[in-house]
């Protein structure tokens, strides 16, 4: 377990490229037999990994929680980013195939995560403090909210599946999707914006061998960038933009947490504006 602390916006301005890279990207997400933690004071969002290869992983506590389980006080979803798998919550085996989600509400004791039979399971997840109890459900791409948007033309043209958010499925804080670019576009979440009401974090995947994906944080007239490779994350405080380019098409899960639940709510940003 990592730990990332709030960064003021005057001060990220002076920072270097080393130190950007430090508080802001996580890049060991995944590792054999062993479940990863980065937890952030950005909404106390705690963004992780679990790579069970030759036996299950059960999620335990960490100490910062200062809690007898892990989900004693919060909520998690996941998202399966390799081969077919399963996880396992309170007893009831959830199978998880390619880019499917499980949300799983507070006070669930037990969560374990199963090695794939075909390959190896990659689970991605985001848990953030819940004070009330909900469900447990898996979300499937037929019951995601699916929406077209940008084009070829700019560059952006790409599919948003909303996984895991309040049209969805009932959750306290906590919202997940993934966006899909399509082949000839690279720009994300492109016009940017902001949202001061919450904090978000990006996890980038299925970018092709040898190629990179730019992503673009700081104030909008204050932009700062990180070279990004596969399967690593980002997180972007709520004064931040969150935008990206990448080098080829590839896809990226978004995590967000705070106080307001509204998809929309969003400070835009037009691009002629930022520096």
């Amino acid at each position: 377990m990592n730990k990332r602390f709030s960064i003021h916006p005057n001060d990220f301005k002076h920072y270097t490229t080393d130190k950007i890279r430090k508080e802001f990207l996580i890049e060991d997400l995944f590792q054999n037999d062993a479940i990863t933690h980065t937890y952030t004071h950005y909404d106390r969002l705690i963004v992780g990994g679990a790579m069970p290869v030759n036996k299950a992983l059960k999620l335990e506590t960490i100490d910062v929680l200062k809690s007898t389980y892990f989900l004693e006080r919060r909520e998690i979803g996941i998202i399966n980013v390799g081969a077919s798998g399963s996880v396992t919550v309170d007893g009831t085996q959830y199978p998880l195939n390619f880019k499917e989600a499980l949300y799983i509400g507070k006070e669930c004791k037990e969560v374990v995560f199963h090695p794939s039979t075909n390959g190896r399971a990659l689970y991605y997840f985001n848990s953030a403090p819940a004070h009330a109890k909900y469900p447990t459900r898996k979300v499937t791409f037929k019951e995601a909210e699916t929406v077209e948007m940008g084009s070829l033309e700019t560059s952006n043209s790409r599919t948003i599946r909303k996984l895991i958010i309040n049209t969805v499925v009932p959750t306290c804080q906590l919202q997940m999707g993934l966006t899909e670019l399509k082949p000839g576009s690279v720009w994300n979440t492109m016009p940017p914006h902001t949202h001061d009401r919450r904090m978000e974090a990006y996890f980038y995947f299925e970018i092709p061998e040898n190629q990179m994906v730019c992503h673009f944080l700081g104030e909008p007239q204050e932009t700062r960038h990180i070279w990004m490779k596969n399967n690593q994350a980002v997180l972007s405080p709520p004064w931040s933009i969150h935008s990206g380019a990448g080098t080829s098409n590839y896809t990226f899960i978004w995590g967000m947490a705070g106080e307001n639940l509204d998809y929309s709510d969003m400070d835009a940003v037009k691009t002629v504006d930022l520096r």
